[in-house]
């Protein structure tokens, strides 16, 4: 009886070539074996040592400045308890007054920022006009301009000896002009709004960029007027961009300092200049300290409402 041959053991014939054996398969060596596309790691380093560079430079740079903050708001020079020092700048009128100050003054602009960067962007992005793509470029240029140069511009305008003041003693004759208000709230709350609009418009113009305008187009042939559309429209798909803009400005005019620096602002005091008057002019570097906790637990509280509002976004 003739053997049937096993058709794994050789290739299938060719005609006028003999047919060629397959080479035997062998079993994978036992252990473990890397993933597919992954490069083999470094034999003997354990994997976690590799993190502890990047580890050591931000607890050298960012945590061991900010515990040694922490510590000398808990430890002060003259002695005391712990806590004293928290219970002397809490009862005092100045720390009650900057927290005041700082709150409004961050509301005030960041209700501004989101009125002003709306319409702003509303006109940029849904009315045609020649140089609209330069301005939309722009914007992203300024949002690297520091903010003491905004201020500087204002008080160029607006200042004591200032364009706008020049020219109304020139065609008047008098001495003095009327615009005094840099120095005073309402200056500082200016220069705050003018400087963090764009803030608030750049996410604002991404998302009308993914706007569908087949519904401003349905809208519009059904009579919605320009208003109703914006209202019913727009605004609704606009809000996670307001909502993760108005929270960034929210974050970054607490924590102002240049503006009411350079505005000259005697009166306004936020608790980043309390900082300042505690530590360089007083040299009551406990009491610093103690206003900058304050400063930054506010502010690590708003930056992440910020990074939950600017997740749900997609920012």
């Amino acid at each position: 009886m003739a053997e049937v041959a096993d058709p794994r053991s050789a290739a299938p014939a060719v005609a006028g070539r003999a047919p060629v054996p397959r080479r035997p398969h062998r079993a994978p060596a036992p252990g473990p074996h890397p993933a597919p596309g992954s490069a083999p790691a470094a034999r003997g380093v354990p994997r976690w040592v590799w993190s502890l560079p990047p580890v050591v430079v931000l607890a050298l740079v960012f945590l061991y400045p900010l515990a040694l903050v922490v510590r000398q708001s808990l430890t002060p020079e003259n002695g005391g308890g712990a806590f004293d020092a928290y219970s002397a700048v809490f009862a005092s009128t100045a720390f009650r007054e900057a927290l005041g100050t700082t709150v409004w003054l961050a509301v005030g602009a960041t209700v501004g920022c989101l009125g002003l960067g709306f319409a702003l962007a509303l006109v940029i992005a849904f009315v045609p006009f020649p140089g609209a793509r330069a301005v939309s470029r722009f914007i992203d240029v300024f949002l690297s301009f520091p903010s003491f140069l905004v201020t500087l511009a204002l008080l160029f305008i607006y200042g004591t000896v200032g364009m706008a003041n020049g020219i109304w003693t020139d065609v008047l004759g008098v001495a003095d002009g009327p615009f005094h208000f840099l120095a005073t709230p309402w200056g500082v709350l200016l220069a705050e709004i003018t400087y963090f609009t764009p803030f608030v418009m750049r996410p604002l113009l991404a998302a009308f960029s993914q706007l569908d305008t087949a519904q401003l187009e349905v809208a519009s042939s059904l009579g919605a007027g320009p208003a109703r559309i914006v209202r019913r429209v727009i605004l609704p798909e606009a809000l996670p961009a307001l909502a993760a803009g108005g929270s960034l400005v929210l974050v970054m005019c607490l924590n102002e300092f240049g503006i009411v620096l350079f505005t000259g602002a005697k009166d306004v005091t936020t608790l980043p200049m309390l900082v300042y008057g505690k530590a360089i002019l007083e040299s009551d570097y406990a009491a610093a300290c103690v206003v900058a906790v304050v400063n930054i637990a506010i502010s690590v509280g708003l930056f992440g409402l910020y990074r939950v509002v600017g997740k749900r976004a997609g920012a």
